[in-house]
């Protein structure tokens, strides 16, 4: 059903109050027709052209053709040349929508999920809205993107509510034979990691994309890039929402729609992969092989499937909020404008995430400050963690919120099971279930960091502010002392967690303060003001929290060893990675770091980014190699 129409409000506007009779019923009968064709696009979608009808419209478009014409000249090479390899790329890149092929596959997703996950969680009433926003502009939906479940996953659940099937952007590895002509009917145009040095091609690209926005299609992108190894949000990619803004600019479109979405797993599929990868072993290409070798995870399960929507963004809005047009942007204010868009997106699918029990139940065991834990004293950890995450108001698994014992047990049952922690044989004949005790399996922290990592980013500006605050050695301390501390680790970090661009340190500081308090970690001075005195019961809590910062430090400490061993003409940028990884192998062994999961490839290429764009490039920048290692070292000694 569409919105209703208020007879009395439509004849008050000024353009119909003084028409004429006919006039007003001419008016009324074209906004009803408007509705219902919107209401009907929102539903089906645009009307279809053939594949072969779309490439003539974009390769006789006159922005094409004139930039043919010029590349022609550029590069003296002949105009039907140049044509030919335009319609070779479209054939590379365009998707073959068929609405046969969608059904098929909405079929075959419906068995695969009910085999093999315990269901699908979505909050509907926020789709709803996002299925009435569709009706202003094509929809941009932006999932994480954890796992190739996502593309299917998402394309059934609009499927299922009546809502049209996006078409994805997809990597080129995807398109091998027999699945790339099947991915390509379902909505899938695929791209190339890079366009550099592909002129042409970009410009193809971008065309293709204009006329996807221009048919009134919805486009689904993941701003990662890639499937996150590590658990947690990986930095936007803007290069594709760049081609997006310059498609509207262009005018082939009123709005944008942009839809974060956060899609999360109890257990992911991909699992023993990216532990290879994350290892420093080299990614399996995408193949028929590894469609035949998947047919063995059918005889698993893997829990609940989560999809959340946030509220649809107008860019629309986003521009007036911002207040300018993007036609009268500068180049640097557009690619300004662009990264600000890029880190709300991100930090929009952050506040629509949800905590899971497997994810709380990884922090708390790799947060121990032992290998080896009780029953009962991992329970009070959790519980220290859900405190928080209740003053948070954090969205959480229903089976968390409904059953929490419960929960925690399953996990641990499933954990124990999968070898990721084993039990310990209790002598004492005496002893309770709730004496029992754990040890963690050295060879699987790694998974469990992963699945720790789901859950991190409601727990990092607790873990910068008690860091901060130990870090100031005192059991008293203001506001203003802690900021700068904060501030430190939040740009220390900045490559691992995305943070809100329109928030100071100074916002979550006092935030996390107001907490602690809550929590009687911090208890505020009689007198003094903004003044807090460290509760001893406090002291522990805070270190439960700065704990999830362990690995990143470590992980760090082993780049900056690097560096610190390397003159500028030993370092060659092909084999560096090699080289950090066997020094921090090196380093566990000798036990100068203590976890396993901090030999992290991706956790060393977001040090290596970071040192080198702040001046640590060999072992001659030595007086920044001094600061950096100080700040690791003296920050680490306040962990556990």
């Amino acid at each position: 059903v569409s919105e209703p129409v208020n007879l009395k409000e439509f004849l008050e506007l000024n353009e119909n109050r003084y028409q004429t009779i006919e006039q007003q019923s001419l008016h009324l009968r074209r906004y009803l027709l408007s509705q219902i064709n919107q209401h009907r696009r929102s539903i089906v979608g645009p009307i279809l052209k053939s594949r072969e009808e779309l490439k003539e419209n974009i390769l006789t478009n006159n922005r094409l053709q004139k930039f043919m014409y010029g590349h022609s000249k550029k590069r003296d090479i002949p105009i039907q040349k140049i044509r030919k390899e335009a319609e070779g790329y479209l054939d590379e890149i365009a998707a073959n929508y068929n609405i046969a092929i969608i059904r098929m596959t909405a079929f075959l997703i419906k068995w695969v999920v009910s085999t093999m996950f315990e269901g699908v969680t979505v909050n509907n009433d926020v789709l709803n809205k996002v299925k009435n926003m569709s009706k202003k502009g094509p929809l941009i939906l932006v999932p994480c993107h954890k796992s190739h479940i996502d593309y299917l996953i998402l394309s059934y659940t609009l499927y299922k509510n009546n809502m049209p099937c996006p078409h994805i952007a997809a990597g080129k590895n995807l398109s091998f034979w027999p699945l790339g002509p099947l991915f390509r009917g379902g909505g899938a145009f695929f791209i190339r990691r890079t366009f550099r040095g592909a002129v042409l091609y970009s410009k193809v690209f971008a065309e293709y994309i204009n006329k996807l926005l221009e048919e009134g299609f919805n486009i689904e992108m993941f701003i990662e890039g890639g499937r996150s190894r590590t658990g947690k949000l990986i930095m936007p990619k803007l290069g594709l929402l760049s081609i997006l803004l310059n498609a509207y600019k262009n005018g082939s479109c009123e709005d944008l729609i942009f839809v974060p979405i956060f899609i999360g797993y109890d257990r992911v599929l991909e699992e023993s992969a990216y532990l290879s990868e994350i290892k420093g072993g080299q990614k399996e290409p995408e193949s028929l092989l590894q469609v035949i070798k998947a047919g063995r995870l059918l005889k698993k399960r893997y829990g609940r499937i989560y999809i959340k929507f946030h509220e649809p963004m107008s860019l629309n809005e986003l521009l007036s909020e911002n207040g300018s047009k993007i036609q009268d942007m500068l180049p640097k204010e557009q690619n300004a404008f662009i990264r600000n868009l890029g880190h709300r997106i991100i930090n929009a699918i952050d506040n629509v995430s949800l905590v899971t029990p497997y994810a709380l139940v990884a922090s708390a065991i790799l947060n121990c400050p032992k290998k080896s834990f009780t029953y009962d004293y991992l329970i009070s950890e959790m519980e220290i963690y859900m405190t928080y995450l209740f003053s948070k108001r954090a969205k959480m698994a229903d089976t968390l919120v409904l059953d929490q014992a419960r929960a925690f047990e399953r996990v641990l049952d499933h954990y124990t099971h999968r070898k990721f922690i084993e039990k310990i044989p209790n002598k004492d004949k005496k002893s309770q279930p709730s004496d029992a005790i754990f040890k963690v399996n050295e060879s699987k922290r790694p998974v469990l960091e992963y699945y720790k990592n789901n859950c991190i980013s409601f727990f990092t500006p607790a873990a910068f502010t008690a860091l901060a605050i130990l870090g100031k050695d005192a059991f008293q301390f203001s506001t203003s002392d802690i900021v700068s501390g904060y501030a430190f680790l939040q740009e220390f970090f900045k490559n691992e967690f995305s943070y809100e661009v329109d928030k100071t340190p100074d916002y979550f500081v006092r935030k996390n303060i107001k907490i602690f308090i809550d929590d009687a970690i911090l208890m505020p001075h009689a007198t003094l003001p903004d003044t807090y005195n460290l509760t001893s019961a406090g002291y522990r809590k805070l270190l439960l929290f700065s704990t999830f910062l362990k690995t990143y430090f470590e992980s760090y400490f082993i780049v900056l060893n690097f560096f610190m061993r390397y003159p500028k003409e030993f370092i060659n940028t092909n084999d560096r990675m090699k080289k950090v990884q066997s020094i921090g192998n090196r380093m566990y062994k000798r036990k100068e770091i203590e976890r396993r999961e901090a030999l992290s490839k991706i956790n060393f290429q977001n040090a290596v980014d970071y040192f080198t764009s702040h001046g640590v490039k060999s072992s001659d920048d030595s007086d920044k190699i001094e600061f950096y290692a100080d700040s690791i070292k003296r920050y680490m000694s306040y962990l556990p």
